[in-house]
């Protein structure tokens, strides 16, 4: 080629040029052929391939911030895809490397250039995105709702829309949104890089703005914090979700991912994440979730001292969750069966927990921090956390014989009976004459566990949401103190002090005046 290129060259220069010039101008045209074939190969070889994870040990994954991807707890990191991508590398034998990134232009251009070797962030297939990168197999299906404040009125269709409609820029939304607007002109919004999901739903509560677009497994996360936001409709038929890596990916990568995503639908490891993340919040009841957010801010300050007293290596909060669940922070609740106090224990429950009064409100939690501490030690040490904790909140409600039951009919139809997504599918049977007779305990009514247990978890997500926004605006509060005592940010002209300061600030008035 290069022979083809100097003779060409020649060949129309030659009358006008010097052989020099022109073999100068040739050698010039090589080095531009030769820096731009390299440069091509190092973009291919930037690209994800699986030869290169394995070798250098580790695996870049690009994600967004959030309760479907990726977050922090304070037992460490969490989240659907933080998991499922744990899982992957350990398949591979190599350490996970997440990239967490607030905007998906921003992960596009990572992806793209290298930095990542793939994302798991929630990302819908879509046609735009076909053309530009290349997509796993699907590991699951979710469907786009338009919301809106409850109380307002409720769009049904577009034609509806007579508000402000706000979305996140380069998301799968405006793609759909733009389809919707070839058949409905009238349709407009806006889009912003400056807000995710969550938080144009907390614009849409305080009415910023009339309307946005959220997925629905998003959504379902999101209403036991914000009960208040509402369906309209769906702006688009479900679409799946998948991995996402680089046009210019190696096909041993994608091949990897196939064989990965074909193991865990097999083995129960997608059903599994499914049922920790979003099997308890299918079910959603608005004014079940409205009353105990209530209850949080005006009956639970009065115990929490003692939730956090006997929860020890417990969370509290999950302590206060049961107690909820049981009474609803009653002291002196009773039920028809003679279950009494806080905990609802039963006498000879009370008894074995050296409980001398249902009825008192530190024995009960006491008493019924002992007990829930009991059933847990009580779960095999081969299952894992947290199904090991589901395990034994239900034992808690049916006991664990009745639990052993569903277990091991779990176990006779080829089920894992240490996955509480399995046995829970099961313990409904111990209602059913044809499966208890077999059983050592007999019958059961086995629904109940299941929806105690997807009650419990819900309650115990919103309280640690709430929990957690507390403490964050009370650390803001506090550095805002900080700055306006050490001067570095002065009160402006008819502006307030914060209140806990005002307080401290007139306290001290008073002290220096008497």
């Amino acid at each position: 080629m290069t022979k083809y290129l100097t003779v060409s060259i020649k060949a129309k220069l030659i009358t006008r040029l010097e052989s020099k010039l022109v073999t100068k101008f040739a050698s010039l045209l090589l080095v531009i052929f030769a820096t731009s074939f390299l440069s091509a190969c190092d973009k291919k070889n930037d690209s994800a391939s699986l030869s290169r994870i394995l070798h250098r040990g580790y695996i870049n994954v690009g994600t967004f911030f959030g309760p479907t991807n990726y977050y922090t707890t304070a037992n460490g990191f969490a989240g659907f895809e933080y998991e499922l991508a744990k899982k992957y590398a350990q398949s591979l034998n190599v350490e996970l490397r997440i990239i967490p990134s607030y905007s998906l232009d921003e992960l596009f251009i990572k992806l793209n250039t290298g930095e990542v070797d793939l994302l798991a962030a929630s990302l819908s297939i879509t046609e735009k995105r076909r053309q530009r990168f290349r997509f796993a197999p699907s590991y699951e299906t979710i469907s786009q709702k338009l919301v809106f404040k409850q109380g307002n009125v409720r769009p049904r269709e577009v034609a509806d829309l007579t508000g402000k409609l706000m979305v996140t820029t380069g998301s799968s939304y405006v793609e759909n949104l733009e389809k919707l607007k070839k058949t409905h002109s009238e349709l407009t919004w806006q889009e912003t890089i400056d807000f995710d999901s969550e938080e144009l739903l907390a614009k849409v509560l305080s009415g910023e703005i009339d309307y946005t677009v959220i997925d629905s497994n998003n959504l379902a996360i999101n209403r036991s914090y914000y009960p208040e936001i509402s369906i309209g409709f769906s702006i688009k038929q479900p679409e799946p979700l998948a991995w996402m890596v680089s046009e210019n990916s190696h096909d041993d990568i994608l091949a990897s991912l196939v064989e990965f995503f074909g193991k865990v639908h097999h083995d129960g490891t997608l059903l599994a994440l499914d049922d920790k993340y979003y099997g308890h919040i299918e079910q959603f009841n608005y004014v079940e979730t409205r009353t105990f957010i209530k209850a949080v801010a005006s009956t639970l300050p009065k115990y929490q001292r003692l939730f956090e007293k006997y929860a020890q290596e417990l969370d509290w909060r999950l302590l206060a969750a049961i107690s909820y669940q049981e009474s609803h922070w009653n002291p002196t609740a009773r039920s028809y069966t003679g279950v009494r106090g806080m905990m609802m224990l039963t006498l000879a429950t009370a008894k074995q927990m050296g409980i001398k009064s249902r009825l008192d409100t530190e024995q009960s939690i006491r008493g019924g921090a002992k007990y829930f501490k009991r059933m847990i030690a009580m779960m095999p040490d081969r299952i894992p956390s947290p199904d090991r904790i589901w395990f034994a909140l239900a034992s808690y409600n049916i006991g664990f014989g009745h639990l052993n039951d569903a277990r091991i009919i779990t176990q006779r139809q080829g089920g894992d009976p240490d996955r509480w997504v399995e046995v829970k599918t099961r313990l409904p049977l111990l209602q059913q004459k044809k499966y208890y007779k077999n059983t050592k305990h007999g019958y059961a009514r086995g629904e109940e566990p299941v929806h105690y247990v997807d009650n419990i978890r819900r309650y115990y997500d919103t309280l640690s949401w709430l929990d957690n926004k507390a403490k964050e605006q009370a650390l803001a509060l506090e550095q805002q103190q900080e700055e306006y005592l050490s001067g570095e940010n002065p009160l402006a002209d008819g502006e307030a002090l914060p209140i806990p300061l005002a307080t401290k600030v007139k306290e001290a008035e008073k002290e220096t005046l008497q």
